[in-house]
């Protein structure tokens, strides 16, 4: 009886990850984990900072592009928004989000 046991056992821990025990289960899960952070997580974060970088160094008369592909010159910024002017028609100004800024190039 105690040997169907052990033989049953034994035909369990074959498999993929069965030989390698709860320990190496454990370290798979740990380097899959790693991995994710290092190719998906960081560099998300490090683009999330360089946005709010720039984003915070905007300035009345920068000229941007937003995220439609229009070009621009920042005439007012309140605490969300901005009021930006379009092409040489001086009654063309369009508020929007900060976040619609897709470019900044600062003013000379």
């Amino acid at each position: 009886m105690f040997n169907l046991l052990l033989d049953a056992a034994g035909a369990t821990t074959g498999g993929f990850l069965g030989g390698l025990g709860i320990w190496g289960t454990i370290a798979y899960i740990v380097i899959f984990g790693v991995f994710i952070y290092f190719v998906i997580i960081r560099p998300q974060k490090k683009e999330q900072k360089k946005v709010s970088a720039m984003l915070s160094s905007m300035e009345v008369g920068d000229s941007v592009v937003t995220t439609s592909g229009f070009y621009g010159v920042i005439i007012d910024i309140s605490e969300e928004d901005v009021i930006v002017e379009f092409g040489s028609n001086k009654n063309c100004r369009i508020p929007m989000k900060k976040t619609a800024i897709a470019q900044i190039e600062k003013a000379e």
